[in-house]
């Protein structure tokens, strides 16, 4: 008529317990992957983050998440005050600043 008969197949049907240990590790080899090369890391950099912007004191250069440079007049628990021009001073919340560069700056070059 208009319908074929389907036969079914011994292989088609659920999967052994073989296979699920074989699934099973490779989820767990995948999460591995993605731990140690995507979750790990960035921790580690939002880690440092916090402890960098937890330790600006007067004097620092910083930059807010605006992109404004200026140094560190006054720090307080939530909140620091940032020089950014002669006698421009703007109060900045701790958790927007992206970058504390500390008193002194980098190293000098070996000339």
């Amino acid at each position: 008529m208009f319908v074929t008969p389907a036969y079914a197949q011994a292989a088609g049907g659920a999967p052994s317990g073989g296979n699920i240990a074989v699934l099973i590790g490779q989820f767990v080899l995948l999460a591995a992957i993605f731990w140690f090369l995507i979750i790990r890391p960035q921790q580690k950099r939002m880690k440092e983050h916090r402890e960098k912007i937890g330790a600006v004191k007067k004097g620092d250069t910083v930059v807010t998440g605006g992109g404004v440079i200026g140094k560190v007049t006054k720090v307080d628990e939530n909140e620091v005050e940032v020089e950014i021009a002669a006698s421009v001073r703007i109060r900045v919340v701790k958790s927007t600043l992206t970058d504390v560069q500390p008193l002194g700056g980098a190293k000098p070059a070996n000339d």
